[in-house]
Formats: structure tokens, C-alpha cells, sequence
């Protein structure tokens, strides 16, 4: 039986999908890239805000009209939002034949045997995760997994430190081929952010072993990946469930010391928690990108604490001095939220003089609206909410025009690019400032006989499109 995966939403559902893939294909299942040619298409979802929601429904829809026109037998939701809403989901989605939670991940492969058989699952009912411990891909019979082109490593997503060490195992298996490669470091979050309802679907933080997190870079590496993109709801947080707060510090150096790891990039720091030893370990380890992926949120102290966070303009710039002041080059991005409940024009205001005096390399924004289940759900203080789209949109080409002020900061920088992609000759990458898919990437221009997807090529940057880089190489630059 063939399936395929269908993936949506963040770098973290990638690494899911991957290791929902290798159970499946240890489990006997082929794997297909088009839905059209799989007997079931398994939609991993997004339901972290209303666009990415909607995107998850429209892509439910799309395959289950595949069930009409072509081969596929089934269509299955999982995912955080079959997570996160469950049978309401179902029975506001009867195309799908099924709407599975992260409990259903350790018997996949049975479960979509039954239902292609015809039996159709119960849908969970939504239980708020942060009561339990995280769940992820494991597997009870880890006899079964040892398949070629498959990770097997002890899994403590699920079990917290204390798992033994022959306890259940987590399997992956890469559904790309990109010398990129989004590696798990924790599952869950502890923070109580009032608008933020992912800790009630992904559960409580839970650290993954440095050994397994080792191990598994160490898989990517014979897999064809030079760089590593830490991946985790709060990269700041790991080690604290393991009794070292510092543990990501020591783990660093480990991961770039990997023998075909190239380059090591951490994801989502939070900046209250983002300590001067941290900074120092991400730009200063060789082999470890000084790329800061710090979410503001916003700048004004009042809205912060609203929003259950810490901080203020003037911390906020303290930490970007320091991060500068050893890598002046650094990519910083962050995301902020507008409109949210109480912001005062002087409120509105603080944001966009901290976004001037910040300088980010890329700032995503988004429009505050009520999240399902959320403390901000309940707050006073609502904004009309075209109000809150006229102030996104302000912010909005504020940050493109200082975004675009920063790349242009670059215009004779040294930049070392690793080569992604080469379509009728144009040479396409990214530089260590630029994460995947989000930062934008470099051109590369010039001396380029020879270059090869994988190759981390210096060259200087001659022209900016927006937050994009166009860079010349020289002659042979290339590792």
C-alpha cells in the first residue's frame, strides 16, 4: 500500500512527518511524492493561526477530491490541528475519512490499514496536553525498525529524562533530498503567553537526550545534510527538564564537530531567557551560524506583560549589542504581534521606534485575532479590527523597508552560501544569515563551473532585492 505525506506549517511538523514516514515504510507502506499516486494522502496540519487553518482545510479538500478522480482510497488529518480540535474537526470535515491526534502516531501504520479496509476511527476528544507528556513518533517494537535508510534512536519525547535506555525508539525517514535538515531538540512548551494556545496541543517541554539529538545528526550527515536547524517550540529551555540550563551550550559544539555537519543553526530563542553564555556559544563555536531567531513579540513593557512575557526597548536592544558586538554580521529575525488587546497609539508607537533602532534582517508580522482556548480570548480591551489591520499593515512596510535597509548593510559583505538549488543555470542558497525558507536567499553569480547542490560557496555580495542577495564568486570558493 502507498501513501503520501502532505506537510504544512513549521519545521518542527517536518521532522513529525519524517518520523511518521519511517514508521510507516518499516511498517510495510511505500511512499509516494504525489498524492495522486497513493492509496492514502496523510495531512499533517497546521493550527497554530486562522491562515494556516484554512490552508489545512483547503488541503484536505484537495486530496479527498483526489478520491474521485484518481487512486487515493483515503484522506487523513493528524497533526495539530486534528490535535487540537479533533472530532469537531471531523464532523465539520466528513471528506476526510479520519482525524487522528498525536496518540494514534505509535500505531499508524495499523490504523490507516484499517482504514482502508473501511472502518472509520473515533475522533479524539481534545484534552489540554499540558496535563500530559508530549507525544511523538515511537515505536514498541523496535526489532521491526532496523530498515535501511531508516533512524532508529531512543525516543524521550514521550517519556521525559527518565526513559530507559531500552525503552521505545522514534524512526525517521527524509521525504526531501536538500543538504538542509530540521533536527528536533525538544517537544512542548512551559511558557503561559495569553495568546498563544500551543502548549495545549504540544503538551509540556520535554528535552530530548543529547545523545539521541548526537545520533541523529550524526544519521543526517551520511544522509547527505550539511546543515542542522535545531528545532523546538523554546530552544532556550532545553536542558532544564535534564537538570543543566546550559546543556544546549555544551551541546553545540557537539553537533558541529560531526564529521559532513557543516553548519548548525538554533531556532526560536526567547529573548527574556537568551543568557550571555548562549550568545557567546552560538557566535563564537565554529561550525555553529550566528543567526538569532529571537521572538520579540513586541517592544512595549505594558503589552508584554499582557502578553504573559518580559522585556522592554531598552533590554531588548542591550541583548542586540551583545549578540554585535562579538558577530556584527549576525542574522537577527524575529516575529511581532499588533493590535493586541489594550495597545495604546503610545503602545503602537514603542513597537516601531524599537523596530528602527533594531536593525532585523527579517521581521514576520502578524495581526492579533483571537485564538481558541486563550487567555487573550478573554481580555478587555479588544481592537476594532481594522484598526488592528491598518496598524499590521503599517508595521508591515516599516520592516520591509528596514529589512530591506539591512540587506542592503551587506553590499560588499563576505558571505558563504550553501548552494540549495540549480534550475537553468541559476545557482540558488543561503548564507549563514538566512534561515531555510523564511530569511530569503542568495543568488549566486561569477565563477560557478563545477558547483554542485550541497557546496558552501564565499562570495561577495554585489546586489540586494529585498531581504534576497546577489553574490559573485570569485574563483575556486568553495568547501
Amino acid at each position: 500500500m502507498s501513501v503520501a505525506m502532505v506537510t504544512l506549517g513549521c519545521a518542527r511538523n517536518e521532522v513529525d512527518s519524517e518520523e511518521l514516514a519511517g514508521r510507516l515504510a518499516a511498517d510495510g507502506f511505500r511512499l509516494v511524492d504525489d498524492p495522486e499516486d497513493a492509496d492514502t494522502v496523510v495531512v499533517n496540519t497546521c493550527g497554530f493561526v486562522e491562515s494556516a487553518k484554512k490552508d489545512s482545510v483547503d488541503t484536505l479538500l484537495e486530496a479527498a477530491d483526489l478520491k474521485e478522480s484518481g487512486r487515493p482510497q483515503a484522506v487523513v488529518a493528524v497533526g495539530c490541528m486534528a490535535e487540537r480540535y479533533g472530532k469537531d474537526l471531523a464532523e465539520s470535515l466528513p471528506e476526510a475519512d479520519a482525524v487522528l491526534g498525536f496518540d494514534d502516531y505509535p500505531d499508524i501504520a495499523d490504523k490507516l490499514r484499517a482504514i482502508l479496509a473501511g472502518e472509520r476511527p473515533h475522533p479524539h476528544t481534545p484534552r489540554d496536553r499540558r496535563k500530559l507528556l508530549p507525544i511523538s513518533p515511537t515505536d514498541r517494537d523496535a526489532s521491526r525498525l532496523s530498515v535501511p535508510g531508516h533512524l532508529e534512536v531512543a525516543s524521550t519525547d514521550d517519556l521525559g529524562s527518565h526513559a530507559p535506555a531500552s525503552g521505545p525508539r522514534a524512526v525517521r525517514r527524509r521525504l526531501g533530498s536538500g543538504p538542509t535538515a530540521p533536527l528536533k531538540l525538544a517537544s512542548g512548551c512551559d511558557r503561559r503567553c495569553t495568546f498563544c494556545a500551543i502548549p495545549a496541543f504540544r503538551g509540556a517541554f520535554v528535552s530530548r537526550r543529547p545523545s539521541d539529538v548526537l545520533q541523529e545528526a550524526r544519521w543526517l550527515a551520511t544522509e547527505g545534510v550539511r546543515e542542522v536547524f535545531l528545532v523546538s517550540e523554546n530552544s532556550t529551555s532545553y536542558g532544564k527538564d535534564l537538570g543543566d540550563l546550559r546543556l544546549l551550550e555544551t551541546l553545540l559544539p557537539e553537533l558541529a564537530a560531526i564529521d559532513g555537519i557543516d553548519r548548525v543553526r538554533v531556532s526560536y530563542l526567547q529573548p527574556a531567557e537568551t543568557r550571555p553564555g548562549l550568545i557567546q556559544a552560538i557566535a563564537q563555536t565554529p561550525g555553529v551560524v550566528p543567526y538569532f531567531d529571537l521572538s520579540f513579540q513586541h517592544a512595549s513593557a505594558t503589552v508584554l506583560r499582557r502578553m504573559k512575557r518580559f522585556g522592554d526597548p531598552e533590554s531588548f536592544l542591550a541583548l542586540l549589542a551583545q549578540i554585535r558586538a562579538l558577530r556584527p554580521e549576525a542574522g537577527i529575525r524575529s516575529n511581532v504581534i499588533v493590535g493586541f488587546p489594550g495597545e495604546t497609539a503610545e503602545e503602537f508607537q514603542a513597537l516601531c521606534d524599537f523596530l528602527v533602532a533594531a536593525r532585523l534582517d527579517v521581521t514576520g508580522v502578524f495581526g492579533y485575532s483571537d485564538e481558541d482556548g486563550t487567555e487573550a480570548e478573554r481580555l478587555d480591551g479588544k481592537l476594532d479590527p481594522e484598526l488592528v489591520a491598518e496598524r499590521a499593515a503599517l508595521v508591515t512596510d516599516l520592516v520591509e523597508q528596514l529589512n530591506t535597509q539591512r540587506a542592503e548593510e551587506r553590499l560588499g559583505e563576505q558571505v558563504n552560501v550553501l548552494v540549495e538549488a540549480i534550475e537553468d543555470g541559476l545557482v540558488e542558497g543561503r548564507a549563514e544569515h538566512q534561515g531555510p525558507e523564511v530569511d530569503g536567499t542568495t543568488e549566486l553569480v561569477g565563477a560557478l563551473e563545477g558547483v554542485r547542490v550541497g557546496d558552501i560557496v564565499t562570495a561577495t555580495v554585489t546586489e540586494t532585492q529585498g531581504v534576497d542577495l546577489v553574490a559573485a564568486v570569485a574563483g575556486e570558493e568553495r568547501a
